[in-house]
């Protein structure tokens, strides 16, 4: 097809602005890696910008000798799962009523539940709270509080009313309730926002530091975002310091926070390529219908 020089100079202003996006994007996901992977003293020196200076897995190879870091690798990954099938059930449940056009009390429940996002008790309330419930060092604080997302739900809830009420009153002739129908309707045809709901709450989970900060006194139960706060904000390094211009004589502290970055950064980067095509939709269908 024969096109005017302005729509040949809107596609290349285009892929141009697409490229410098990509860049934006990409350039500090990898300037952390080529970081942790050079020379500590090239570091120092400021000398790495756009690849590596003298690779070298050396810094790893510190973070690993760690059992701290599989410790607490293990411990984000349980509160992750954990929290996200709690958060998720529980948002479902909340959505699910508040979709049906005939829930006696709709309006006000839906009042109460909106309150919460605007005002909430503050945190020494929210910390005597949990003391009192007994979950003070344990892996429900930091799953319990937060089990239900307002935001999410409102946008689960408008997914659910998207699905055609002439479903459950078929359902419901065949002698179905209504656990029966959110079982076996509801669920089923919500794969894409229930996979959207689970990559909000897992991100959260995994990024999630000050709940454990508050909460938590027992290092053996600390997540992996504390360990990289240490490092970063503290620069702290636990049983890891001495051993810095020892064995591995090129690692520094830079590497070391960096390194730690790429380790917590990587897993929940690897989810989004496998959910990505629910995760657009979902977001899509539940902003939109109303």
């Amino acid at each position: 097809m024969n096109r005017s020089w302005g729509s040949r100079l809107f596609d290349t202003a285009n892929v141009g602005v697409m490229l410098v996006l990509i860049f934006i994007t990409f350039y500090p996901i990898f300037y952390i890696f080529i970081v942790s992977v050079s020379d500590g003293n090239a570091v120092m020196r400021g000398e790495v910008a756009f690849w590596p200076i003298k690779p070298n897995w050396d810094t790893y190879g510190l973070l690993f000798e760690d059992p701290s870091i599989f410790r607490s690798y293990g411990n984000t990954i349980l509160y992750t799962v954990v929290g996200t099938a709690i958060n998720v059930a529980c948002t479902a449940l909340c959505a699910y009523p508040l979709s049906k056009p005939n829930f006696y009390g709709k309006g006000p429940f839906t009042l109460l539940i909106v309150i919460t996002m605007f005002f909430s008790g503050g945190l020494i309330p929210s910390y005597l709270l949990v003391q009192k419930l007994g979950f003070l060092n344990s892996i429900w604080a930091l799953v319990i509080p937060g089990a239900i997302s307002v935001w999410n739900m409102i946008i689960m809830r408008t997914f659910f009313q998207g699905i055609p009420n002439e479903l459950y009153e078929s359902a419901q002739m065949d002698g179905a309730n209504e656990w029966v129908s959110l079982i076996k309707i509801t669920l089923p045809l919500s794969k894409a926002i229930m996979a959207t709901m689970s990559l909000f709450y897992a991100v959260g989970h995994w990024n999630s530091f000050f709940s454990a900060m508050i909460y938590l006194d027992d290092k053996d139960k600390f997540p992996l975002q504390i360990i990289l706060r240490n490092m970063v904000v503290l620069g702290e390094m636990s049983g890891q310091s001495q051993e810095i211009g020892g064995l591995y004589s090129t690692v520094t502290a830079t590497n070391i926070k960096y390194a730690v970055i790429i380790i917590a950064v990587v897993p929940i980067l690897m989810v989004y390529p496998f959910i990505q095509k629910y995760f657009v939709k979902g977001v899509m269908i539940g902003s939109l219908k109303g």
